[in-house]
């Protein structure tokens, strides 16, 4: 185990030194300006820096400041040093990449009162000198040995959503009418509010209307100028809202408390629902802080078996929605328990039968590999190890997974253990649909934005086939 051991007033000696070498990365500016809330856009912002006196980022000063008090805390005098006073005088700028050579040396021992001054230096890696000064602490009188304390690790998010450039497109597009059944709690009314005041949805409420009133009197939201369609039961609401939907009525769907399995068999009906000749999939778009993009993943929620023909038109839906946001040529890796195809294992069969049917063009618009195991998928680093080369390692927009059990359970491992955003639709139907519970209002406004981006591209494709 490593030590912090330091040195006594008695032991220094004038002229004794000590040094410490440090590079600045992005992520010490990162932390450091989230630790001292110094956010001047000369650290911060790349864009500002380019107009600025040095034409780049540059760290905080004292940043190499802080690195002065880790020698005299850690090495000269070390553990139980008290810092008395410090003059530092900036001479260069540090720039991402810089490496920092700090060293202190004794230069005045007073004796009274244990006291010892240092000089304080600092060198760049073209031996530039970019900081000096001089340091007072009160010297440590007792030995002290301790163990080195072992640090957390930091992970720093991205301050930005992957979401909002589709916020952003569906605006522009403008808004759908979007019939929600049963809005009968505060949340599903709250959440619907947002929606339309961010132009994305025209609501039209089905539901028992006077349930309704109350929950937006409570709620405090004025509901005066949505439509309300007065039925009695979830039932009804979804009966209603499907035959809308049927009459190009309604371009959204929203289940709201509309019990879940009652949605997904009227929806299901073929003389009935919103079949169409595509297949109905559920579409799962994620972002997660570690991964580089938005994720598609499919289908965690309708199909729970699915048959190979089916995995096919889930794959197709996927691809086509990562066209509808704007993604090209969408990379599809197909999930497995193994990386090799195995004939005991259907999910290895199945994925490397859609690779064969991308090829044969029975799947068009995106790139296709697996069978792939999750790590393998993710990590480029662990694909290497084991020797396997892919166009979509590290870099998939879209993970189809082998049934709703799996597809599931990897949702939310993601959404609670990698804290994933998630929002999504069901895909293929004549309208796209809500299906979610309502557990984060702004992810439903997500989810009303990609129902938008989905519902534009699925008419403009119709409109070149006429």
């Amino acid at each position: 185990m490593d030590f912090l051991e330091n040195r006594t007033f008695e032991e220094i000696k004038v002229g004794d030194s000590a040094s410490l070498t440090r590079t600045l990365t992005e992520k010490d500016i990162q932390v450091f300006a989230i630790m001292s809330g110094d956010i001047n856009p000369a650290h911060v912002d790349s864009e500002y820096a380019q107009s600025d006196l040095f034409h780049k980022i540059i760290g905080h000063g004292m940043w190499s400041g802080a690195l002065i008090s880790t020698v005299l805390g850690t090495q000269l005098p070390g553990p139980g040093t008290i810092y008395v006073g410090q003059t530092i005088r900036f001479k260069k700028p540090v720039a991402i990449g810089d490496t920092l050579t700090v060293k202190v040396t004794a230069i005045e021992k007073i004796p009274d009162k244990n006291r010892v001054i240092f000089s304080c230096e600092c060198h760049n890696q073209r031996q530039e000198m970019v900081m000096e000064g001089k340091a007072e602490v009160v010297a440590p009188t007792k030995k002290i040995r301790r163990a080195k304390a072992v640090l957390p690790e930091i992970s720093l998010r991205r301050p930005y959503s992957f979401f909002q450039p589709y916020l952003e497109q569906a605006k522009k597009i403008g808004a759908l009418r979007a019939g929600v059944m049963q809005p009968i709690h505060e949340k599903i009314i709250q959440a619907v509010y947002e929606a339309e005041q961010a132009g994305l949805i025209e609501p039209v409420l089905i539901g028992p209307k006077e349930r309704i009133l109350h929950v937006a009197e409570s709620a405090q939201i004025d509901i005066s100028r949505y439509e309300i369609i007065n039925v009695e039961h979830s039932h009804a609401a979804i009966s209603k809202a499907i035959t809308m939907a049927r009459q190009e009525e309604l371009g959204i769907l929203i289940r709201g408390a509309a019990i879940r399995d009652d949605l997904l068999h009227a929806m299901q009906k073929h003389d009935k629902g919103l079949l169409t000749e595509r297949c109905m999939s559920y579409a799962a778009i994620l972002d997660i802080p570690n991964y580089s993009k938005a994720l598609i993943l499919t289908d965690p929620a309708i199909n729970i078996e699915p048959s190979l023909e089916v995995k096919r038109g889930i794959t197709q839906n996927a691809i086509d929605f990562a066209l509808a946001l704007g993604i090209e040529e969408p990379k599809v890796a197909v999930l497995a328990g193994v990386d090799i195809v195995n004939p005991n294992l259907r999910s290895t069969v199945d994925a490397a039968a859609l690779c064969k049917m991308a090829e044969r063009g029975q799947i068009k618009g995106g790139i296709i590999d697996g069978p792939l195991t999750f790590d393998n998928i993710i990590s480029v680093e662990v694909a290497k190890a084991k020797g396997i080369a892919s166009p979509v390692i590290g870099k998939a927009d879209i993970l189809v997974v082998s049934n709703v059990e799996t597809g599931n359970i990897l949702t939310k491992q993601l959404e609670y253990l990698a804290e994933a955003r998630n929002a999504g639709l069901v895909l293929g139907g004549r309208v796209p649909v809500l299906m979610s519970h309502i557990n984060d209002i702004h992810l439903s406004t997500v989810s009303c934005a990609l129902a938008i981006l989905d519902n534009h591209y699925q008419k403009q494709q119709a409109e070149k086939q006429m």
